[in-house]
């Protein structure tokens, strides 16, 4: 069984910007799992994305590093939207 570079890569954008938005923000927590599986997600499609479209001038072998990294922090930024969004403790979730 082989793994591919991508998958590799993608781990590493998204666990460089979870780390980075980590820093920016001053706080951690259970959602920076959530944020690191988001992140890595979005890099591995960021990656898919700059092949599809060939736009991504800075590649590491054959993954897309610009392109990853932008879909990395859409996916980060996904996440902190809907946590904010969301309720602020189980208390407060209605039925």
């Amino acid at each position: 069984m082989t793994i591919g570079t991508a998958p590799v890569f993608a781990l590493l954008v998204g666990g460089f910007h979870t780390s980075l938005f980590l820093y920016l923000r001053g706080r951690g927590g259970l959602e920076i799992l959530i944020v690191l599986a988001a992140a890595a997600l979005g890099a591995w499609a960021g990656d898919a994305t700059g092949g599809r479209l060939g736009i991504d001038p800075i590649r590491i072998g054959d993954f897309h590093l610009i392109s990853a990294s932008v879909v990395a922090w859409a996916g980060i930024v996904f996440v902190e939207v809907l946590s904010i969004l969301g309720p602020a403790n189980a208390s407060d979730r209605r039925l």
